[in-house]
């Protein structure tokens, strides 16, 4: 049974087409990924589908009384909740029936027998549902799922506005499973999540009796968790059954019948227009010429595969610093509180660093304050000499309405706008992407800019906070050898631990200096 169906889309944004003339369906049951390069419009595709979108063609028909749970990359939290507060707003619905339940046996005191009567009959209708729905187990079932995603170690009675963005995300993805949807349609639920409740995640996922959609760059994640892969390319949506792994062979079958196919038109249509030209101009083949002429006219002809431009990362080294990149004494991390018990901190020239722990310890304010950012509650930092940092931040500025070539420019002002252009292209973006404004990007076009603006100056320290999440795999495994074969010194915050953990010195783990319960 399909529960989605979208027949004959088309969408685009000016002189930009995304999607033409694309087709998908989901079926009862169905675990599928949405994948594709940065900027193929995985997340357009999924505003269509949610209704946020309304495409320029085409229909999106969902089957009756489906309920939809959607994660998006850029949903908000309502500020002043707890994070109690704030899950217990994904059974809003059972709240307004208890009230509506509760109202009934108010009014029966003033009611005929008639009306008292319909009134408990309404009343026992709703309180079946309750049951059914454990209601009263509401907090219990906030309180597991909680559990599974680490948001019991923060505090369910700590106010949202006080979280990370890793922790915000998920407070989202708890809210959305607690909402028990029969469809869920996941857009890269793994970013900002750490290993153990990647694991847990996973776990649910694949023991999730119903369908999802399910868009993520993560590969052992998707090869764990999907039987349907849906690949977005050139404007159309392919479907493949099986794992990623198996997708990716598939794939790359079809990418070589399709050149084999275009070559071998290409050589037809040179024969035909070769014996055209030698005989049109003769009266005894002038009739072939021209009947081979029109077959030529008629021909379906297959366009050459457009090749994606390939990303290219290199990071260029500065003079070579002190012995001791940075020292920290008695360093305590935190703003208005401390984060971290007193810890010392030796960071050795040209060792490569991954900066591990769960979510809301301090990773990230570790690294702003290492690198002066942000002041330490207490302690002192020293920096080495002749120390040339570069840091990659974990997320865009909100409302950036500059285009990508203005962001490069901002922080370059002596480039020329080819030397810019080039850059950006070189760290696989499209002049499309370079004349866009930031906030219009993916978030793996607006990665790209970021690291593009590294690559654009020497450094000896590369500080990066989560550089793979929204990046696709191509990306990825550049980034990956880009900075493996870096000989400066880097200091990075990642969740997936295949991406480093063949080429990387050593793991610090914030959760043995944090003053929290872990």
């Amino acid at each position: 049974m399909s529960v989605l169906t979208v027949e004959h889309v088309s969408h685009g944004f000016g002189a930009r087409t995304i999607f033409e003339d694309a087709s998908f369906r989901l079926l009862q049951g169905e675990h599928v990924a949405l994948v594709g390069a940065n900027g193929e419009g995985k997340s357009t595709f999924l505003a269509i589908i949610t209704g946020q979108l309304t495409p320029d063609e085409g229909k999106v028909e969902w089957a009756r009384r489906v309920t939809v749970g959607y994660l998006d990359q850029h949903a908000a939290l309502k500020p002043g909740m707890t994070i109690r507060e704030a899950l217990r707003t994904a059974f809003d619905d059972m709240y307004q029936l208890e009230k509506e339940m509760l109202a009934c046996y108010d009014k029966m005191e003033a009611a005929s027998p008639e009306e008292a009567d319909r009134l408990m009959s309404d009343a026992g209708e709703i309180q079946s549902i309750l049951d059914a729905n454990s209601f009263y187990d509401i907090d219990t079932r906030i309180d597991t799922v909680a559990g599974g995603l680490g948001l019991a170690d923060i505090g369910l009675e700590r106010l949202v506005d006080e979280l990370s963005g890793g922790q915000r995300t998920k407070v989202l993805l708890t809210k959305l499973l607690l909402q028990n949807s029969m469809i869920l349609i996941l857009d890269e639920p793994t970013n900002y999540l750490d290993a153990p409740h990647i694991e847990w995640l996973k776990n649910y996922l694949v023991n999730y009796e119903n369908a999802f959609i399910l868009v993520s760059h993560d590969v052992p994640f998707l090869n764990a968790v999907t039987n349907v892969i849906y690949h977005v390319e050139d404007t159309h949506i392919t479907r493949y059954t099986g794992s990623y792994e198996k997708f990716q062979e598939m794939h790359a079958l079809k990418v070589r019948q399709q050149e084999a196919a275009y070559e071998r038109q290409q050589q037809e249509i040179r024969r035909e227009q070769d014996f055209i030209q030698r005989n049109k101009a003769r009266v005894a083949t002038r009739g072939m010429a021209n009947s081979r002429q029109k077959r030529l006219d008629k021909m379906e002809v297959i366009e050459k595969r457009q090749e994606k431009p390939e990303p290219h990362f290199h990071f260029p080294e500065d003079r070579t610093p002190s012995r001791f990149v940075i020292e920290a004494k008695r360093l305590v991390l935190g703003y208005d509180t401390a984060l971290t018990n007193p810890v010392d901190i030796q960071l050795e020239r040209g060792r490569k660093i991954a900066l591990v722990g769960v979510n809301g310890l301090g990773k990230t304010t570790l690294l702003k304050t290492l690198l002066g950012q942000i002041p330490a509650i207490s302690g002192h930092i020293d920096l080495g000499e002749f120390v040339s940092p570069g840091y990659f931040e974990q997320e865009s500025a909100q409302g950036n309405s500059r285009t990508a070539i203005e962001e490069v420019w901002q922080d370059y002002p002596g480039l020329t706008n080819f030397e810019v252009r080039a850059a950006l292209a070189s760290c696989g973006l499209t002049n499309e992407h370079i004349t866009n404004q930031m906030t219009v990007l993916s978030g793996g076009e607006a990665a790209k800019v970021r690291l593009c603006k590294l690559t654009l100056r020497k450094t000896n320290l590369l500080v990066l906070d989560e550089p793979t999440n929204h990046l696709d795999v191509e990306a990825k495994k550049e980034l990956r050898r880009a900075l493996r074969e870096y000989k400066g010194t880097l200091l990075m915050v990642s969740h997936e631990p295949e991406f480093y953990e063949d080429w990387i010195d050593a793991i610090w783990n914030i959760e043995r200096w944090t003053t929290k319960i872990v």
